[in-house]
Formats: structure tokens, C-alpha cells, sequence
């Protein structure tokens, strides 16, 4: 299989221990998980089913951000317990994905459980210097590591406006640095805190990651990703601090997917432009949904229209005419079109080719996780 790597910045080549290690960033769950997030999932979710569709075995972990400005800014709001709404929203989550047909991830820890692993994570890089304390706060100290950059390939303003965007408030002034980001800091009067050397608070986000994938899948990961706004600054600032640790390569190949857009504008919780699937498997069966993701390169933005919806009816429609047909290389076709990044378009339009010939497609369907 060959996968487009983001740090390298091309295809290359997988070449994978039998055991694959997938680290799929999960949901902030704090509102409902939107078509987009979908997306991410199915991408990885895809990719596991040809892995172990070739004789790997693998292991997904897609974790769960519990505790983070986000959640606990809305659980403020709606005067409820920050869990209680992780709960909530947590079973809407894996609602959504039961209906497109997601294998079980590994596991899905959350960040809450790994408070342990994130603090001897955070003693290290301060033990060695790639950290430092102000009032309270630990901060990853960018400058120290030679390689921050490596994964998003931005410029340094480029860095700033998106840490801006993304809460890394580089106008701190207990910074040295606007690109340096946050390990630990002291919880507000009404928010959850856990007592350690620098005083009671709680972590930052992107060290979260990066200590419940080490405990759960070791140094290095075969793939690691999430969508395309994920490469900075989580995903820059996890590889930096891993590393700072473990003195290893964190990720082998660099995962991420495209955005989905509505009316011409990327899905946002914050701007309410959002489809999800749970509304759409109201007006089509759930296979039909997933059929009309497929329909999209993982690398692409797209955007979600209706017709979408009725196409994906059609095709599947058609492949079902076909059970009982004659055999055909098809499911050999479609294992070239997934090993080559994941074409799943590519995928769909030579299973559409056997079908309009007579030949069954139900195995390559199959293999897509569409169950004909």
C-alpha cells in the first residue's frame, strides 16, 4: 500500500510491522460530531478494513478529549457537569458511527484516564529542558526543538495566525516565545483540577495525544492523523513534545483528511453549517450515506450536496442488481484502487464498470464495507 505522507509531503510506501498501530484524533465531544468528523473516520476506518484485508492485523485507537477549554466553556453554559455532557454527546457519536458501518475502534481512551501519563510526560520535558514553568503554567519551549515545523510545513506567520485560531493565545505574555504552547495550567475556580508538582490544574490539549498514544501504541506510530486543520497546530505540537521525550520518529506516515464544506463554507460547529448522519439516515438507509463519502478522495475538500445522496441510491442500487452474477477480478481491481492512497473513487467507478457487465460486486463491496 502507498500512503500520501504529510511531513514528507508525497506518496511513499507502507511498510508496516503485522501489527498496525492507527491513532485517529477523536471528537471533543461538547456538540454533536458533524458529516466531517464522519469523514475523518471512515477514512481511517477504510484503511483498516484493506490492512487487515491483506492479512494485518491492526490496532485503531481514537481518543476522547474530555477535558479542554471547549468542553468545559459549554458544559458552563449549560450548567451541567462537564462529563455528564461528554457522556451525552459521546452516545450520539457512536450512534452515528454504528450506522455508517465503522469496525470497532482498538480502543478510545480519554484524556481524563491518562492524567498519570501526561504528568510524567511533562516532568521529563521539564527535567530536560524542552519545557519551563511560569505561575503555574508549564509551556513547551518551541525553540528547543530543531524540528518544529516538520509535519505542517507552515511559515511562522503562518504559525501565529493559526494558533490564534485554534485557542493557542499567542499573545500570552508569560511566553517566550507566541509559538510556544501550553503542557499544564491551574483550572479556573469551576473547572476539574488534578494536583501535581506545579500546583493543581489540568493538562493543555495537544499533550492529551501524544501521552495516551505513547501508552496505548508505543513511541512510534504507523499512521497517526485527523483532519487537515489538525496539522497545526496539534498535530506540529504533539510531534515536537514526543519526540522531545522519546528521541524517535512519532509518526511513520502523517494521516489527514480533507474538510467538508456546506454552501460553500467548511462544516462548523461555531457557524451551524452542518449536516450530520444521523439526519441524512432519516431519508436514506445508512449504507446509502457511507456510499456517498466514498465518493470522495480522502485528501480532497469537498462539499455535501443533496445529490449526492440520490447518486449514491442509484449506484447501490445497481450493485444490488448484480447478486448472483458471474464472478470477475473486480475485488482485485478495487484492492489496487485502495492501495494506491486510498482511491476510493477510483474504487467505486470500477465496481460500477463490473456491475454494468453482469458480474457480481458484492466481495468488493464488501471490502468498501458496504454489505450488498
Amino acid at each position: 500500500m502507498r500512503l500520501y505522507d504529510t511531513a514528507r509531503r508525497g506518496v511513499y510506501e507502507m511498510t508496516p510491522d503485522p501489527v498496525v498501530s492507527l491513532y485517529s484524533c477523536g471528537i471533543t465531544p461538547y456538540d454533536a460530531a458533524h458529516l466531517g468528523h464522519a469523514f475523518v473516520y471512515l477514512t481511517f476506518d477504510v484503511l483498516q478494513r484493506r490492512l487487515r484485508d491483506d492479512g494485518f492485523e491492526t490496532r485503531c485507537v481514537r481518543n476522547v478529549t474530555d477535558v479542554d477549554d471547549d468542553i468545559l466553556r459549554k458544559a458552563r453554559q449549560l450548567g451541567v457537569n462537564y462529563l455528564d455532557l461528554a457522556a451525552r454527546e459521546m452516545a450520539k457519536f457512536e450512534r452515528d458511527m454504528r450506522l455508517i458501518n465503522l469496525l470497532p475502534v482498538y480502543c478510545e481512551p480519554r484524556a481524563t484516564g491518562a492524567i498519570a501519563e501526561i504528568l510524567t510526560m511533562i516532568g521529563d520535558l521539564v527535567t530536560s529542558g524542552y519545557a519551563y514553568q511560569v505561575d503555574g503554567y508549564i509551556y513547551f519551549e518551541a525553540a528547543t526543538f530543531s524540528r518544529f515545523g516538520q509535519v505542517s510545513h507552515q511559515s511562522r506567520s503562518s504559525m501565529l495566525e493559526l494558533a490564534a485560531m485554534h485557542g493557542g493565545n499567542p499573545e500570552d505574555p508569560r511566553k517566550r516565545d507566541p509559538l510556544d504552547f501550553v503542557l499544564w495550567q491551574p483550572s479556573l475556580e469551576d473547572e476539574p483540577a488534578w494536583e501535581s508538582r506545579w500546583g493543581a490544574g489540568r493538562p493543555g490539549w495537544h499533550i492529551e495525544c501524544s501521552a495516551l498514544a505513547r501508552r496505548e501504541l508505543g513511541d512510534t506510530l504507523d499512521v497517526h492523523g485527523g483532519g487537515r486543520d489538525l496539522a497545526f497546530p496539534h498535530h506540529e505540537c504533539e510531534a515536537a513534545q514526543s519526540e522531545s521525550v522519546t528521541h524517535v520518529p512519532f509518526v511513520r506516515h502523517w494521516l489527514h483528511v480533507g474538510l467538508v464544506g456546506l454552501d460553500g463554507v467548511k462544516m462548523s460547529k461555531s457557524l451551524g453549517n452542518l449536516v450530520f448522519v444521523s439526519e441524512l439516515a432519516q431519508r436514506a438507509e445508512p449504507a446509502v450515506v457511507r456510499l456517498a463519502m466514498l465518493d470522495q478522495h480522502y485528501r480532497q475538500d469537498w462539499e455535501w450536496r443533496e445529490e449526492l445522496l440520490s447518486d449514491a441510491q442509484s449506484r447501490l442500487a445497481t450493485w444490488r442488481s448484480t447478486l448472483g452474477g458471474r464472478s470477475s477480478s473486480v475485488l482485485d481491481d478495487v484492492r489496487d484502487a485502495l492501495d494506491d492512497d486510498l482511491a476510493t473513487p477510483a474504487a467505486l467507478a470500477v465496481i460500477d464498470a463490473a456491475a454494468h457487465a453482469g458480474a457480481t460486486v458484492a466481495p468488493a463491496a464488501a471490502l468498501l464495507g458496504i454489505t450488498l
